[in-house]
């Protein structure tokens, strides 16, 4: 007798494949409708697979963006890259943001624990970010704000506010530097940084498990809202250019090799330092715009991320530049 006889028909197959993918059928109700076992509907379905009975297909421009998701992984080491779908953001830049925001969020609920403490900065994606937490999901987390205020950006995007409306949105603890971000000089940040709450919090900086940032262009033209906001003079921007930055992460500004500037704005910047930030084990950046993709790769490049949220135009133009490095003479303007 042929082996044959002992297989269930194609017709079989076909039935529970269409009992299951088309009609939504759970495998235990196709068992009963089928007078089968549920190990035999299982085995069914995967010879339907198996034979090209059934086949899936993730439509273009979904699929290119799990190939750059890929991509991104390889070339930078990263833990996790989402790359936003083009037409979620086809109503201009800001829904595009509000894309890239809306994953970042998604991320971080769907990793953050009770024992975390997540660091949080300053800026319009994370304002939008903050907007999408589901107020449902609560996490007694502690929340901590990675550098010190910016009194000359909206309040919306301060990051006192974002650190104390995130604590809300998750029931968590905050913890807030609550002074400026850039001080008068190096002995004005010593002086501040003895005082107790600050103290304290900068030792909350070693313990940081998460952080939550977006990033701040400055090459080939800045766009960085600290390129235009009222936060350098015109002498320390002058300065600072000497240097050639390519974008600002925290407060702090890093080259084409994602080093921070040798300026001495680093001196009197409240902020979490570099080297404690790259010691954070999920570092997440958020980012949205082709115009940011010389300063990511300089991120990326030295390990500023472990997790990427970018739109699809950025994550394009990012794995374009596939080895560019731009002469560093072009600099920032």
């Amino acid at each position: 007798m042929k082996s044959e006889v002992f297989n269930q028909s194609r017709c079989a197959v076909l039935r529970a494949a269409n009992l299951y993918y088309m009609e939504g059928c759970s495998q235990k109700e196709i068992a009963q409708r089928l007078a089968v076992s549920v190990p035999t509907v299982s085995r069914l379905l995967k010879r339907a697979k198996e034979e090209g009975l059934i086949s899936f297909v993730i439509p273009s421009p979904y699929r290119e963006c799990l190939a750059l998701e890929q991509q991104l992984r390889e070339a930078y080491g990263l833990e996790e890259a989402i790359v936003v779908p083009p037409e979620a953001g086809d109503d201009g830049p800001l829904a595009v943001k509000r894309a890239v925001a809306l994953e970042g969020a998604r991320y971080i609920q769907r990793v953050i624990r009770p024992s975390d403490i997540l660091g949080v900065a300053w800026g319009g994606t994370m304002y939008e970010l903050i907007q999408y937490l589901n107020p449902c999901q609560r996490t007694e987390a502690t929340f901590v704000t990675l550098h010190g205020n910016i009194s000359c950006c909206s309040s919306k995007f301060e990051v006192n506010t974002l650190v104390r409306r995130i604590a809300m949105a998750f029931g968590g603890r905050q913890y807030a530097l609550d002074a400026p971000g850039l001080l008068a000089s190096p002995e004005q940040l010593a002086e501040l940084r003895r005082q107790r709450d600050i103290a304290h919090i900068f030792s909350l900086f070693e313990q940081i498990t998460i952080s939550a940032s977006g990033i701040g262009s400055l090459f080939p033209r800045p766009t960085s809202p600290l390129s235009h906001l009222p936060y350098l003079s015109e002498e320390e921007y002058a300065g600072l250019a000497k240097h050639r930055p390519y974008g600002d992460l925290m407060l702090r500004f890093f080259d084409r090799n994602g080093a921070e500037c040798e300026s001495e704005l680093a001196a009197r910047t409240l902020a979490i330092d570099m080297k404690s930030y790259r010691n954070i084990p999920h570092k997440l950046i958020v980012a949205s715009g082709a115009e940011k993709a010389h300063t990511l790769q300089a991120a990326l490049r030295s390990s500023l991320a472990d997790v990427l949220v970018a739109d699809y135009a950025l994550a394009l133009a990012l794995t374009r530049l596939d080895g560019a490095y731009p002469d560093v003479d072009a600099g920032a303007d």
